[in-house]
């Protein structure tokens, strides 16, 4: 397995690294592909060691809302709280581009959370970083316009020139492509972004 990409398998207990290696299996999926419905209950946990995944939820009243983008290194917690508990998850899991990493089944989960202290910190650190971003996600769609939302995104990228479909930040924000788009729009009206093919340019 890749330590580099999870650090807090070098502190692993050897017991627990031992048991580990014989009860991972390495998969790889591709782009598009939906890893678990809102309202499954999850049977495995990913550990991803390349690519990116979003988390959604749905209603059918309003567009799907983006919870949060699963990256390498990283554990979902939707998917562990699932698993953990064996109750509905609370969102869908769709793969953003092509990706690689391990699946653990959930009597393996368990026992590996009995046997390694390690990992149960880990597990506990999850929930806390989660819980903080999607804290903030609800206060920002509670209380923030979406155009602030659009251009504060902007403002935090590397770059003035940001390579990036309408629809992947609808999606990034949690809202739809054809809202972004008429927001866009008018921050353009304002001299604020240059729209080009599949790119942002913030001015």
């Amino acid at each position: 397995m890749q330590f580099s990409t999870y650090p807090f398998l070098k502190q692993l207990e050897p017991e627990a690294l031992q048991f580990l290696d014989t009860h991972i299996k390495p998969i790889k999926i591709p782009k598009g592909t939906l890893l678990f419905y809102q309202g499954d209950i999850c049977d495995n946990i990913l550990w991803l060691t390349k690519g990116e995944v979003r988390l959604y939820t749905q209603a059918d009243s309003i567009e799907d809302i983006t919870l949060y983008t699963l990256k390498a290194g990283e554990q979902c917690i939707v998917n562990t709280a699932s698993l953990l508990s064996q109750t509905d998850a609370v969102a869908s899991a769709e793969t953003l581009t092509n990706i690689e990493g391990y699946l653990i089944d959930v009597e393996s989960v368990k026992m590996l959370s009995r046997m390694s202290d390690v990992y149960q910190s880990y597990l506990f650190s999850l929930y806390q970083l989660r819980f903080e971003e999607l804290t903030n996600l609800i206060n920002d769609i509670k209380f923030k316009r979406l155009d602030t939302r659009i251009v504060e995104w902007l403002h935090k990228q590397p770059q003035k020139m940001i390579e990036i479909t309408h629809e992947a930040l609808a999606i990034k924000l949690g809202s739809s492509r054809v809202v972004v788009s008429r927001l866009l729009k008018a921050l353009e009206q304002k001299g604020t972004v240059s729209l080009h093919r599949g790119k942002i340019e913030l001015l």
